[in-house]
């Protein structure tokens, strides 16, 4: 099947390396945020962050569906492109499940693509995980001021079938603030730290909760909905075990 799109925008970079591994040259602009596949992103427009798109720049680009992620992108922007006359995709992603869904609404449904091999891929290197013996974390995603992962989202949910317990799965809100020692005091066996959206490194994050196992973690790998699921399950079980 042949896409009907010709020129997509994607303000998602998860979806971004979605549509260039599956179909390479429907793309005509992406966030400065959009990494993945370098590659086939060479000379593709950039259009300001997810947070603060170019809506001009955008509408100039004469796209035939700009792919949007309610949680990334913000309903103000969303609302000025389809102002614009631009059609505009919004993607919801609160667990694996949900992620592997829309991934076919995108690349199926709206761009009327095959489904590509390695969607399939995804399922089954997830499907084919077994959890190891239950830690208690916490996973913290910025830092001045710390924020960690609340309830409902699409990395809490991936850590959950890898074993890691998130102990502020059940609170209030999806990302937290919270104080550097009511984490500390939290009693638990692990933190978790990713390398994005905060570049969390082995020099700057485990100093903070001296004395408890820290994992560094490929956050592409763990926030990331797009071919990386496929490797992601391999890559986070290392990343884990390795922090003991």
């Amino acid at each position: 099947m042949r896409s009907s799109r010709k020129r997509v925008v994607s303000l998602v970079p998860s979806l971004t390396e979605a549509v260039a591994v599956s179909a390479p040259g429907l793309l005509v602009g992406v966030t400065d945020w959009c990494t993945h596949p370098a590659p086939e992103l060479a000379g593709v427009a950039r259009i300001g962050g997810t947070k603060n798109p170019d809506v001009r720049a955008i509408a100039a680009l004469r796209p035939d569906l700009v792919i949007a992620n309610e949680e990334e992108n913000r309903a103000p922007d969303l609302a000025q492109l389809r102002a614009a006359g631009v059609e505009v995709l919004v993607t919801e992603v609160r667990g694996l499940p949900q992620a592997l869904r829309e991934l076919d609404r995108v690349l199926v449904g709206a761009l009327g693509l095959a489904r590509p091999g390695w969607l399939a891929d995804a399922e089954s290197a997830w499907a084919r995980v077994e959890p190891d013996a239950e830690r208690r974390a916490f996973v913290p995603i910025w830092r001045r001021p710390w924020m960690v992962l609340g309830r409902d989202t699409f990395a809490g949910d991936l850590l959950a079938r890898l074993g890691v317990r998130n102990v502020y799965a059940g609170h209030a809100e999806r990302y937290p603030k919270v104080a550097v020692a009511e984490l500390t005091a939290a009693g638990c066996d692990l933190v978790v730290l990713p390398d994005e959206p905060y570049r969390f490194t082995a020099e700057d994050g485990p100093e903070a909760f001296p004395g408890l196992p820290a994992a560094l973690v490929s956050g592409r790998h763990l926030t990331w909905y797009g071919p990386s699921l496929v490797q992601a399950p391999a890559v986070l079980s290392r990343a884990l075990r390795e922090a003991g």
